[in-house]
């Protein structure tokens, strides 16, 4: 009885995407991003977590899929709330460092091609270029002064939501 109560109950609550991101960089600091078939902003490696999948797990797997190479998950960076943008839903965002990696790495990789068109190692600049404003503010505040910095942030759209309290 009480299973199936908290089967309907479970039923009825509302379901967020997660998303797993795995930042990798070069020894020069710059960010790899992918620049995808199905949107026209370049977005960093990774995707959708399946349902009961962790999100570490889930940002390998994906991670594995997209590239085709296998990378660590070194520690989480950063949990982004997302809101509703280009007709996607909101979402979570859990983004994990991947680690420093030579700059030759993509020549080894193995791009999903319905899913990813090329991969680019980005600076800060280009990043600002290349990628949606909330990914570009994530990266931003992750990166201040060059590198992570010790502590896991939470962001909503890639901003510190101290910067607008009471909202």
């Amino acid at each position: 009885m009480q299973e199936e109560r908290i089967r309907r109950l479970n039923a009825r609550l509302p379901k967020t995407r997660v998303i797993g991101h795995g930042l990798i960089r070069d020894e020069a600091g710059r960010v790899l991003l992918c620049e995808l078939t199905y949107k026209q902003t370049w977005d960093l490696p990774g995707g959708v977590v399946e349902p009961a999948e962790p999100p570490r797990l889930g940002t390998l797997r994906e991670v594995r899929e997209e590239l085709g190479a296998l990378f660590q998950a070194h520690r989480l960076l950063a949990v982004n709330w997302l809101s509703p943008w280009s007709g996607w839903d909101d979402a979570v965002v859990f983004l994990f460092d991947l680690g420093r990696h030579a700059e030759a790495l993509p020549g080894t990789f193995r791009l999903e091609p319905h899913e990813i068109r090329a991969v680019h190692w980005c600076t800060p600049p280009e990043i600002a270029d290349c990628a949606a404003a909330a990914t570009a503010r994530l990266l931003q505040r992750v990166l201040r002064d060059g590198e992570p910095g010790p502590e896991t942030l939470y962001l909503e759209d890639g901003a510190d939501p101290a910067s607008h309290p009471g909202e």
